[in-house]
Protein backbone atom coordinates (compact mmCIF):
# COMPACT_ATOMS: atom_id res chain seq x y z
CA UNK A 1 0.00 0.00 0.00
CA UNK A 2 1.07 3.57 -0.61
CA UNK A 3 2.20 5.53 2.45
CA UNK A 4 -0.19 8.03 4.01
CA UNK A 5 1.42 11.46 3.70
CA UNK A 6 1.23 14.09 6.44
CA UNK A 7 1.73 17.83 6.77
CA UNK A 8 2.33 19.11 10.29
CA UNK A 9 1.38 22.79 10.73
CA UNK A 10 3.23 24.20 13.70
CA UNK A 11 6.41 22.89 15.30
CA UNK A 12 6.07 24.26 18.80
CA UNK A 13 5.92 22.12 21.92
CA UNK A 14 3.08 19.91 20.65
CA UNK A 15 4.05 19.88 16.97
CA UNK A 16 7.64 18.98 17.80
CA UNK A 17 6.37 16.23 20.07
CA UNK A 18 4.15 14.84 17.31
CA UNK A 19 7.01 14.78 14.81
CA UNK A 20 9.34 13.01 17.25
CA UNK A 21 6.70 10.45 18.23
CA UNK A 22 5.90 9.64 14.61
CA UNK A 23 9.59 9.16 13.89
CA UNK A 24 10.41 7.17 17.03
CA UNK A 25 7.37 4.87 16.74
CA UNK A 26 7.29 4.61 12.94
CA UNK A 27 7.59 0.83 12.86
CA UNK A 28 5.02 0.34 15.65
CA UNK A 29 2.56 2.64 13.85
CA UNK A 30 3.07 0.73 10.59
CA UNK A 31 2.37 -2.54 12.42
CA UNK A 32 -0.86 -1.08 13.82
CA UNK A 33 -2.12 0.38 10.54
CA UNK A 34 -0.52 -1.75 7.86
CA UNK A 35 0.73 1.40 6.14
CA UNK A 36 3.72 3.67 6.40
CA UNK A 37 3.06 7.19 7.68
CA UNK A 38 5.29 9.68 5.91
CA UNK A 39 5.79 13.33 6.89
CA UNK A 40 6.16 15.27 3.63
CA UNK A 41 5.69 18.89 4.78
CA UNK A 42 5.95 21.01 7.90
CA UNK A 43 4.60 24.51 8.32
CA UNK A 44 7.13 26.41 10.39
CA UNK A 45 8.10 30.06 10.78
CA UNK A 46 11.61 29.60 12.09
CA UNK A 47 14.27 26.86 11.82
CA UNK A 48 14.19 23.95 14.29
CA UNK A 49 17.74 22.52 14.25
CA UNK A 50 16.88 20.31 17.23
CA UNK A 51 14.41 18.29 15.11
CA UNK A 52 15.15 15.77 12.38
CA UNK A 53 13.61 17.39 9.30
CA UNK A 54 15.72 15.56 6.76
CA UNK A 55 13.74 14.98 3.56
CA UNK A 56 10.76 17.04 4.81
CA UNK A 57 9.76 20.19 2.96
CA UNK A 58 9.58 23.28 5.19
CA UNK A 59 7.53 26.37 4.49
CA UNK A 60 5.78 29.26 6.22
CA UNK A 61 3.09 29.33 3.48
CA UNK A 62 0.44 27.17 5.16
CA UNK A 63 -2.17 27.63 2.44
CA UNK A 64 0.26 26.34 -0.14
CA UNK A 65 1.08 23.30 2.00
CA UNK A 66 -2.54 22.17 2.41
CA UNK A 67 -3.07 22.34 -1.37
CA UNK A 68 -0.17 20.02 -2.16
CA UNK A 69 -1.04 16.71 -3.87
CA UNK A 70 1.46 14.81 -1.72
CA UNK A 71 -0.49 15.62 1.49
CA UNK A 72 -3.28 13.28 2.59
CA UNK A 73 -3.62 14.40 6.22
CA UNK A 74 -3.15 17.89 7.68
CA UNK A 75 -2.13 17.99 11.35
CA UNK A 76 -2.92 21.44 12.81
CA UNK A 77 -1.09 22.09 16.08
CA UNK A 78 -0.58 25.87 15.84
CA UNK A 79 -3.38 26.85 18.20
CA UNK A 80 -5.44 30.03 18.07
CA UNK A 81 -8.34 30.94 15.80
CA UNK A 82 -6.42 32.63 13.00
CA UNK A 83 -4.95 31.55 10.65
CA UNK A 84 -5.95 28.02 11.74
CA UNK A 85 -9.62 28.51 10.77
CA UNK A 86 -8.92 29.49 7.16
CA UNK A 87 -6.13 26.95 6.74
CA UNK A 88 -8.29 24.04 7.93
CA UNK A 89 -11.18 25.11 5.68
CA UNK A 90 -8.80 25.22 2.73
CA UNK A 91 -7.46 21.76 3.60
CA UNK A 92 -10.99 20.36 3.78
CA UNK A 93 -11.90 21.89 0.42
CA UNK A 94 -8.88 20.10 -1.07
CA UNK A 95 -10.02 16.75 0.32
CA UNK A 96 -7.49 16.50 3.14
CA UNK A 97 -8.21 14.68 6.38
CA UNK A 98 -7.60 16.91 9.41
CA UNK A 99 -6.22 16.27 12.88
CA UNK A 100 -6.27 19.17 15.34
CA UNK A 101 -5.60 19.89 19.01
CA UNK A 102 -7.25 23.31 18.76
CA UNK A 103 -10.06 23.41 21.36
CA UNK A 104 -10.69 27.16 20.99
CA UNK A 105 -11.17 26.86 17.24
CA UNK A 106 -13.49 23.87 17.51
CA UNK A 107 -15.56 25.30 20.37
CA UNK A 108 -16.13 28.61 18.58
CA UNK A 109 -16.18 27.55 14.89
CA UNK A 110 -16.57 23.79 14.97
CA UNK A 111 -20.13 23.69 13.64
CA UNK A 112 -18.95 25.33 10.41
CA UNK A 113 -15.80 23.20 10.15
CA UNK A 114 -17.53 19.88 10.79
CA UNK A 115 -20.23 20.69 8.23
CA UNK A 116 -17.53 21.47 5.69
CA UNK A 117 -15.82 18.17 6.53
CA UNK A 118 -19.09 16.25 6.02
CA UNK A 119 -19.78 18.08 2.75
CA UNK A 120 -16.34 17.11 1.47
CA UNK A 121 -16.40 13.52 2.80
CA UNK A 122 -13.40 13.98 5.09
CA UNK A 123 -13.08 13.92 8.85
CA UNK A 124 -11.72 16.15 11.59
CA UNK A 125 -10.14 14.20 14.46
CA UNK A 126 -9.72 16.14 17.69
CA UNK A 127 -8.88 13.84 20.62
CA UNK A 128 -6.00 16.08 21.71
CA UNK A 129 -8.28 19.12 22.01
CA UNK A 130 -9.60 17.97 25.40
CA UNK A 131 -7.66 16.67 28.41
CA UNK A 132 -4.38 16.02 26.62
CA UNK A 133 -3.38 12.37 26.93
CA UNK A 134 -6.69 11.20 28.42
CA UNK A 135 -8.69 9.56 25.58
CA UNK A 136 -11.96 11.05 26.77
CA UNK A 137 -13.34 11.86 23.30
CA UNK A 138 -12.92 8.25 22.19
CA UNK A 139 -14.46 7.06 25.46
CA UNK A 140 -17.60 9.15 24.95
CA UNK A 141 -17.94 8.62 21.18
CA UNK A 142 -17.19 4.90 21.20
CA UNK A 143 -16.61 3.27 24.59
CA UNK A 144 -19.86 4.61 26.09
CA UNK A 145 -21.87 4.57 22.85
CA UNK A 146 -24.43 2.12 24.31
CA UNK A 147 -25.23 4.51 27.16
CA UNK A 148 -27.33 7.59 27.65
CA UNK A 149 -24.93 9.99 29.36
CA UNK A 150 -26.63 11.81 32.22
CA UNK A 151 -23.84 14.18 33.24
CA UNK A 152 -20.13 14.69 33.23
CA UNK A 153 -17.84 16.76 35.42
CA UNK A 154 -14.21 17.43 34.69
CA UNK A 155 -11.05 19.03 36.01
CA UNK A 156 -9.98 20.01 32.50
CA UNK A 157 -7.51 22.81 33.12
CA UNK A 158 -4.27 21.85 34.83
CA UNK A 159 -3.23 25.39 35.71
CA UNK A 160 -6.34 26.06 37.77
CA UNK A 161 -6.06 22.68 39.47
CA UNK A 162 -2.42 23.35 40.38
CA UNK A 163 -3.37 26.70 41.94
CA UNK A 164 -6.24 25.28 44.03
CA UNK A 165 -4.14 22.27 45.08
CA UNK A 166 -1.33 24.50 46.34
CA UNK A 167 -3.79 26.77 48.16
CA UNK A 168 -5.30 23.78 49.97
CA UNK A 169 -2.10 21.89 50.74
CA UNK A 170 0.06 24.86 51.78
CA UNK A 171 -2.40 27.59 52.71
CA UNK A 172 -1.00 29.93 50.06
CA UNK A 173 -2.81 32.83 48.43
CA UNK A 174 -4.17 32.76 44.88
CA UNK A 175 -1.80 35.51 43.71
CA UNK A 176 1.26 33.78 45.18
CA UNK A 177 0.52 30.41 43.54
CA UNK A 178 -0.40 32.03 40.22
CA UNK A 179 3.01 33.70 40.11
CA UNK A 180 4.71 30.34 40.71
CA UNK A 181 2.55 28.70 38.01
CA UNK A 182 3.78 31.33 35.56
CA UNK A 183 7.39 30.78 36.59
CA UNK A 184 6.99 27.01 36.12
CA UNK A 185 5.43 27.45 32.70
CA UNK A 186 2.00 26.11 33.75
CA UNK A 187 0.38 29.51 33.19
CA UNK A 188 0.94 32.02 30.42
CA UNK A 189 2.10 35.59 31.05
CA UNK A 190 -1.58 36.47 30.50
CA UNK A 191 -3.32 33.69 32.48
CA UNK A 192 -6.88 34.82 31.69
CA UNK A 193 -7.90 31.76 29.65
CA UNK A 194 -6.83 29.43 32.46
CA UNK A 195 -7.89 31.20 35.66
CA UNK A 196 -11.12 32.70 34.28
CA UNK A 197 -12.33 29.32 33.01
CA UNK A 198 -12.33 30.12 29.27
CA UNK A 199 -10.00 27.22 28.41
CA UNK A 200 -12.17 24.83 30.41
CA UNK A 201 -15.32 26.22 28.77
CA UNK A 202 -13.87 25.51 25.32
CA UNK A 203 -13.23 21.91 26.32
CA UNK A 204 -16.60 21.49 28.04
CA UNK A 205 -18.35 22.71 24.89
CA UNK A 206 -16.75 19.89 22.91
CA UNK A 207 -17.42 17.24 25.58
CA UNK A 208 -21.08 18.23 25.85
CA UNK A 209 -21.62 17.95 22.10
CA UNK A 210 -20.16 14.44 22.14
CA UNK A 211 -22.10 13.42 25.26
CA UNK A 212 -25.53 14.75 24.30
CA UNK A 213 -25.45 15.03 20.51
CA UNK A 214 -25.98 18.79 20.44
CA UNK A 215 -24.35 21.53 18.33
CA UNK A 216 -21.32 23.31 19.77
CA UNK A 217 -22.54 26.29 21.81
CA UNK A 218 -19.58 27.89 23.55
CA UNK A 219 -21.39 31.21 23.95
CA UNK A 220 -23.97 29.56 26.22
CA UNK A 221 -21.53 28.10 28.76
CA UNK A 222 -21.80 29.84 32.13
CA UNK A 223 -18.16 30.57 33.03
CA UNK A 224 -16.69 31.69 36.34
CA UNK A 225 -13.01 31.82 37.30
CA UNK A 226 -11.08 31.08 40.49
CA UNK A 227 -9.62 34.52 41.12
CA UNK A 228 -11.94 35.24 44.05
CA UNK A 229 -11.21 31.99 45.92
CA UNK A 230 -9.37 32.72 49.16
CA UNK A 231 -7.24 30.50 51.40
CA UNK A 232 -9.91 31.15 54.02
CA UNK A 233 -12.62 29.54 51.88
CA UNK A 234 -10.36 26.60 50.99
CA UNK A 235 -9.82 25.94 54.72
CA UNK A 236 -13.49 26.32 55.65
CA UNK A 237 -14.48 23.92 52.86
CA UNK A 238 -11.99 21.35 54.14
CA UNK A 239 -13.29 21.74 57.70
CA UNK A 240 -16.71 20.79 56.32
CA UNK A 241 -15.36 17.74 54.48
CA UNK A 242 -15.14 19.27 50.99
CA UNK A 243 -12.50 20.23 48.45
CA UNK A 244 -12.78 23.17 46.03
CA UNK A 245 -12.12 22.24 42.42
CA UNK A 246 -12.57 24.25 39.22
CA UNK A 247 -15.01 22.01 37.36
CA UNK A 248 -16.60 21.96 33.95
CA UNK A 249 -20.05 20.41 34.34
CA UNK A 250 -22.52 19.32 31.64
CA UNK A 251 -25.79 17.85 32.87
CA UNK A 252 -29.14 16.82 31.44
CA UNK A 253 -31.94 18.64 33.19
CA UNK A 254 -35.71 18.49 32.77
CA UNK A 255 -35.84 21.59 30.57
CA UNK A 256 -32.53 21.30 28.75
CA UNK A 257 -28.78 21.06 29.24
CA UNK A 258 -26.71 22.76 31.92
CA UNK A 259 -23.28 23.89 30.73
CA UNK A 260 -21.19 25.55 33.43
CA UNK A 261 -17.61 26.12 34.52
CA UNK A 262 -17.02 27.39 38.05
CA UNK A 263 -15.30 26.68 41.38
CA UNK A 264 -17.14 23.80 43.01
CA UNK A 265 -17.22 22.18 46.44
CA UNK A 266 -17.16 18.38 46.15
CA UNK A 267 -17.01 15.81 48.98
CA UNK A 268 -13.42 14.98 49.88
CA UNK A 269 -14.06 11.23 49.59
CA UNK A 270 -14.83 11.55 45.86
CA UNK A 271 -11.93 10.28 43.75
CA UNK A 272 -12.02 13.40 41.60
CA UNK A 273 -11.59 15.54 44.71
CA UNK A 274 -8.16 13.96 45.15
CA UNK A 275 -6.87 14.84 41.68
CA UNK A 276 -4.14 17.38 42.42
CA UNK A 277 -1.43 19.40 40.73
CA UNK A 278 -1.62 19.83 36.96
CA UNK A 279 -3.44 16.55 36.35
CA UNK A 280 -6.83 16.35 34.63
CA UNK A 281 -9.77 14.05 35.33
CA UNK A 282 -13.25 13.58 33.88
CA UNK A 283 -16.08 11.81 35.71
CA UNK A 284 -18.90 10.53 33.47
CA UNK A 285 -22.26 9.29 34.74
CA UNK A 286 -24.01 7.02 32.22
CA UNK A 287 -27.26 5.14 32.67
CA UNK A 288 -25.96 1.60 32.04
CA UNK A 289 -22.37 1.56 33.24
CA UNK A 290 -22.79 4.10 36.05
CA UNK A 291 -19.95 6.46 37.01
CA UNK A 292 -16.54 6.09 35.36
CA UNK A 293 -13.47 8.25 36.01
CA UNK A 294 -10.69 9.06 33.54
CA UNK A 295 -7.45 10.51 34.90
CA UNK A 296 -4.09 11.56 33.50
CA UNK A 297 -1.89 14.30 32.11
CA UNK A 298 -3.94 17.02 30.50
CA UNK A 299 -1.18 18.90 28.72
CA UNK A 300 2.47 18.77 27.67
CA UNK A 301 4.37 17.60 24.61
CA UNK A 302 4.20 13.86 25.33
CA UNK A 303 0.57 13.42 26.40
CA UNK A 304 -0.84 15.76 23.74
CA UNK A 305 1.35 14.29 21.01
CA UNK A 306 0.13 10.84 22.06
CA UNK A 307 -3.48 11.91 21.46
CA UNK A 308 -2.64 13.56 18.13
CA UNK A 309 -0.80 10.50 16.82
CA UNK A 310 -3.64 8.23 17.99
CA UNK A 311 -5.97 10.32 15.80
CA UNK A 312 -3.55 10.01 12.90
CA UNK A 313 -3.55 6.22 13.31
CA UNK A 314 -7.38 6.15 13.30
CA UNK A 315 -7.46 8.19 10.11
CA UNK A 316 -4.86 5.99 8.42
CA UNK A 317 -6.99 2.96 9.26
CA UNK A 318 -10.09 4.68 7.85
CA UNK A 319 -8.27 5.58 4.66
CA UNK A 320 -7.33 1.92 4.32
CA UNK A 321 -10.79 0.48 4.97
CA UNK A 322 -13.25 3.04 3.61
CA UNK A 323 -13.47 4.40 0.11
CA UNK A 324 -14.13 8.02 0.95
CA UNK A 325 -12.02 8.28 4.11
CA UNK A 326 -14.87 10.03 5.93
CA UNK A 327 -14.60 7.83 9.00
CA UNK A 328 -16.92 5.30 10.56
CA UNK A 329 -17.87 7.30 13.70
CA UNK A 330 -19.79 10.61 13.34
CA UNK A 331 -17.87 13.66 14.47
CA UNK A 332 -20.03 14.05 17.57
CA UNK A 333 -21.03 10.38 17.91
CA UNK A 334 -24.59 11.07 16.68
CA UNK A 335 -25.77 10.95 13.06
CA UNK A 336 -28.38 13.61 13.89
CA UNK A 337 -27.85 16.38 16.43
CA UNK A 338 -30.67 17.31 18.84
CA UNK A 339 -31.87 20.87 19.31
CA UNK A 340 -31.90 20.65 23.11
CA UNK A 341 -31.96 24.07 24.82
CA UNK A 342 -28.97 25.17 26.89
CA UNK A 343 -30.29 26.47 30.20
CA UNK A 344 -29.44 30.02 31.27
CA UNK A 345 -27.54 30.32 34.55
CA UNK A 346 -30.68 31.37 36.45
CA UNK A 347 -32.37 28.02 35.71
CA UNK A 348 -29.45 25.83 36.73
CA UNK A 349 -29.67 23.88 39.98
CA UNK A 350 -26.88 23.23 42.48
CA UNK A 351 -26.08 23.35 46.18
CA UNK A 352 -24.08 26.23 47.63
CA UNK A 353 -21.32 27.16 50.03
CA UNK A 354 -21.95 30.67 51.33
CA UNK A 355 -19.59 32.77 53.45
CA UNK A 356 -21.05 35.88 54.99
CA UNK A 357 -18.99 38.35 57.04
CA UNK A 358 -21.21 40.01 59.63
CA UNK A 359 -20.88 42.37 62.56
CA UNK A 360 -21.24 40.67 65.94
CA UNK A 361 -24.84 41.69 66.55
CA UNK A 362 -27.74 39.78 68.08
CA UNK A 363 -30.18 38.35 65.56
CA UNK A 364 -27.99 38.47 62.44
CA UNK A 365 -27.85 34.70 62.06
CA UNK A 366 -31.61 34.46 62.57
CA UNK A 367 -32.17 37.10 59.89
CA UNK A 368 -30.01 35.19 57.40
CA UNK A 369 -31.67 31.83 58.03
CA UNK A 370 -35.13 33.42 57.83
CA UNK A 371 -34.36 34.90 54.40
CA UNK A 372 -33.10 31.55 53.15
CA UNK A 373 -36.12 29.73 54.53
CA UNK A 374 -38.60 32.14 52.96
CA UNK A 375 -36.80 31.69 49.63
CA UNK A 376 -37.36 27.94 49.84
CA UNK A 377 -33.67 27.22 50.47
CA UNK A 378 -32.87 24.37 52.88
CA UNK A 379 -29.74 24.63 55.00
CA UNK A 380 -27.60 21.50 55.12
CA UNK A 381 -24.97 22.84 57.55
CA UNK A 382 -24.10 26.12 59.24
CA UNK A 383 -20.90 27.06 61.00
CA UNK A 384 -19.93 30.28 62.78
CA UNK A 385 -16.18 30.81 62.57
CA UNK A 386 -13.80 32.57 64.93
CA UNK A 387 -13.81 36.36 64.82
CA UNK A 388 -11.64 37.92 62.12
CA UNK A 389 -10.82 41.48 63.16
CA UNK A 390 -14.25 42.98 63.93
CA UNK A 391 -16.33 40.53 61.87
CA UNK A 392 -17.79 37.06 62.37
CA UNK A 393 -17.58 34.77 59.31
CA UNK A 394 -20.70 32.63 58.92
CA UNK A 395 -20.41 29.61 56.61
CA UNK A 396 -23.55 27.94 55.26
CA UNK A 397 -24.04 24.87 53.07
CA UNK A 398 -27.38 24.58 51.28
CA UNK A 399 -29.28 21.86 49.52
CA UNK A 400 -29.66 22.19 45.72
CA UNK A 401 -31.76 25.14 44.58
CA UNK A 402 -32.18 27.09 41.34
CA UNK A 403 -29.77 29.98 40.81
CA UNK A 404 -32.58 32.51 40.49
CA UNK A 405 -33.86 31.75 43.99
CA UNK A 406 -30.36 31.96 45.40
CA UNK A 407 -29.77 35.26 43.59
CA UNK A 408 -32.89 36.69 45.20
CA UNK A 409 -31.98 35.44 48.68
CA UNK A 410 -28.41 36.73 48.49
CA UNK A 411 -29.52 40.19 47.41
CA UNK A 412 -31.71 40.36 50.54
CA UNK A 413 -28.95 39.06 52.81
CA UNK A 414 -26.46 41.49 51.28
CA UNK A 415 -28.83 44.34 52.14
CA UNK A 416 -28.88 43.54 55.88
CA UNK A 417 -27.23 46.39 57.86
CA UNK A 418 -24.84 44.05 59.68
CA UNK A 419 -23.37 42.43 56.54
CA UNK A 420 -19.94 43.62 55.48
CA UNK A 421 -18.25 42.93 52.15
CA UNK A 422 -19.47 40.79 49.28
CA UNK A 423 -21.02 37.42 50.10
CA UNK A 424 -18.88 34.56 48.83
CA UNK A 425 -20.84 31.98 46.83
CA UNK A 426 -19.27 28.72 45.65
CA UNK A 427 -21.40 26.04 44.04
CA UNK A 428 -21.53 22.56 45.59
CA UNK A 429 -21.90 19.21 43.82
CA UNK A 430 -22.10 15.74 45.38
CA UNK A 431 -21.31 14.17 41.96
CA UNK A 432 -23.58 11.25 42.76
CA UNK A 433 -26.78 9.93 41.18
Amino acid sequence: MKPVRLAILGLGTVGGGVLKLLQENAMEIKRRTGREVQITHVGVRRPRPDLDLNGIQQSADLMDIVRQPDVDVVVEVMGGIHPAHDVILEAIKHGKQVVTANKALLAEHGNELFKAADDNAVQIAYEAAVAGGIPIIKVIREGLAANKIEWLAGIINGTGNFILSEMREKGRTFADVLQEAQELGYAEADPTFDVEGIDAAHKLTILASCAFGIPLQFDKVYTEGIGKITAQDVKYAEDLGFRIKHLGIARRAEKGIELRVHPTLIPEEQLIANVNGVKNAVLVQANAVGPTLYYGAGAGAGPTASAVVADIIDIVRDISYTEDGAGTVPHFAFEALADLPILPREEMTTGYYLRVNAEDETGVLADITTILSRSGISIDAIMQQSRLKDLIPIVILTDPITESKMDDALSKIQALPAIRGEIVRIRLESLEN
